[in-house]
């Protein structure tokens, strides 16, 4: 029987799967890492240490914890975290640490400068997404302008998941999916880059082959083989971004299909009939020809959470280092009894700034209403309830351009927290199918046997997808939660000028 890898490299974990041909899991492994935060505003991984290092590790324990001959491994899968920006040398070795997707905000200048010079519309127009903090063609510039002797050194401006494909076959290639977060490099209706306005940012010599996310790049190099523990010659994918390789592992492939992903940050995939151009989202072709997709994300989810934790609960962080019960546990307890909008206070979770629908990377985050009846358990719930209304933000957008939602599935760690899952739920209104907890690495595995011939169709795929659970809405709350949405909106526009001033202060 033929196996199916995948790899998935996450903003703080990387998570490794191994299936049959039936999409059986036979194993798991992960390891975790850090991400770094050297000045504020900036977002960084080092790619050799965490894409790369950790794409071998998770390789050879998957392979050593299965028992499987690496010669029965049929094809490899890679998605991570996208888009990120990580210059490399002619022999792919990294020159800096990898600058990550829309979490760091430090192009926000170039940012400026390129609406100012190109004009909103015509941007809009051309490439179908507005130029955000999400945008590679901005920090691509900022490389160029702060750190000239590292740009003129590069040989290539590429992602992760193109960074783990060099390094495993030696082609540097990227999926059309996240090629269009390019912006302004990526022209949606040719499918390819722009090749007559790629040189404001770098040579087109530079830039990885366009591919779409089904096909074979190449294979296992004799050297990745050593690394890997890979048998040299296995097929390997395009790869793609966690956030697609999570929609195929949950079968979220046709017009009507939302990926929620509650991870790191949220990031939203809607699967549409065809190219839909709105300035608050991002707008493209998805992982297979013909398809398309609005996508969307906010900076800050478990991240928020996560800070909550290690910044304003060490008391709780220490009991769970002693073997005590779960800190996140033990704070959801905290909220039992909080009732809907914790007793008048918001958070607007703007922490790192904010992706969309605003697009504002001076954004900040804010506790508003705050009395000396609060507790921590109604700013933990305050957290959970700003999330929640910023995703309730994004569907208000997603019905104004006239798009229909069938169905919506949430993925990652988030998925964990059920109080959460069920405050987002209030909160918009709508049920939530829960999918199953194997992630992207299981969409990559998926995406390796499609792309081998193991399937022969995305519709054979959806046979093999298993949720775990649906959360589903209490419409009292959700009544009860509207006027605080209204609160929450109004909120950043009358505190704008405020968050912005702060920047130079």
């Amino acid at each position: 029987m033929d196996y199916f890898m995948g790899i998935d490299v996450g903003t703080y974990e990387t998570k490794g799967m191994l299936i049959d041909r039936n999409a059986n899991c036979i194993a798991t492994a992960s390891q975790g890492h850090e991400m770094s935060s050297p000045k504020p505003g900036y977002a960084e991984h080092d790619a050799e240490k965490i894409w790369w290092g950790e794409l071998c590790t998770v390789s050879r324990a998957l392979i050593e914890k299965s028992g499987v001959s690496p010669e029965k491994i049929a094809g490899i899968g890679c998605s991570a975290i996208g888009p990120c920006c990580l210059p490399v040398d002619s022999e792919c070795n990294p020159l800096r640490p990898g600058i990550l997707y829309g979490v760091d905000v430090r192009a926000e200048r170039q940012i400026r400068h390129l609406i100012e010079t190109m004009g909103e519309e015509y941007v809009l127009k051309k490439y179908g997404n507005p130029i955000t903090s999400q945008s590679v063609g901005p920090k691509i510039l900022w490389l160029k302008e702060n750190e000239p002797e590292i740009y003129k050194k590069a040989a290539r401006f590429i992602t992760a998941s193109t960074y783990m494909g060099a390094k495993l076959t030696g082609n540097y290639c990227i999926d059309r999916y996240t090629a269009a977060y390019f912006t302004p490099m990526y022209d949606l209706e040719k499918d390819d880059w722009d090749y007559d306005n790629l040189e404001m940012f770098c040579r087109p010599d530079q830039m990885a082959q366009c591919r779409w996310g089904d096909e074979v790049i190449g294979v296992v190099s004799k050297e990745a083989a050593r690394a890997t523990g890979l048998a040299e010659g296995t097929p390997v994918t395009t790869g793609t971004a966690d956030a697609a390789a999570d929609a195929v592992g949950v079968g979220v492939f046709m017009p009507g299909d939302m990926l929620l992903m509650f991870g790191s940050s949220v990031y939203i995939i809607h699967v549409v009939p065809k190219l839909i151009v709105d300035r608050r989202f991002w707008a493209g072709p998805f992982l297979f020809k013909d398809t398309y997709m609005v996508a969307s994300g906010m900076s800050t989810t478990g991240t928020l959470t996560r800070w909550f934790r290690d910044q304003l609960s060490k008391d709780l962080r220490i009991r769970q280092d002693n073997g005590e019960e779960d800190a996140y546990q033990l704070l959801i307890s905290e909220c039992m009894g909080v009732p809907p909008g914790s007793d008048g206070l918001i958070c607007l979770p703007y922490f790192s700034g904010e992706r969309t629908p605003i697009n504002d990377p001076l954004a900040r985050g804010a506790f508003f209403g705050l009395t000396l009846h609060h507790t921590r358990g109604h700013l933990f719930q305050a957290c959970m309830e700003g999330v929640g209304y910023g995703i309730a933000q994004h569907f208000a957008g997603y019905a104004e351009m006239g798009m229909e939602t069938k169905q919506i599935i949430v993925v990652g760690g988030g998925t964990k927290n059920s109080r959460w899952m069920q405050i987002v739920s209030d909160i918009t209104g709508k049920p939530l199918k829960i999918g199953d907890e194997y992630g992207a690495a299981f969409g990559d595995a998926l995406l390796a046997a499609l792309s081998t011939g193991a399937f022969g169709s995305i519709e054979d795929i959806s046979k093999v997808i298993r949720f775990s659970g649906q959360t589903k809405p209490d419409f009292i709350k959700t009544s009860q939660y509207q006027p605080y949405k209204e609160v929450y909106t109004k909120l950043y526009l009358e505190t704008r000028d405020s968050m912005h001033a702060l920047k130079n202060m």
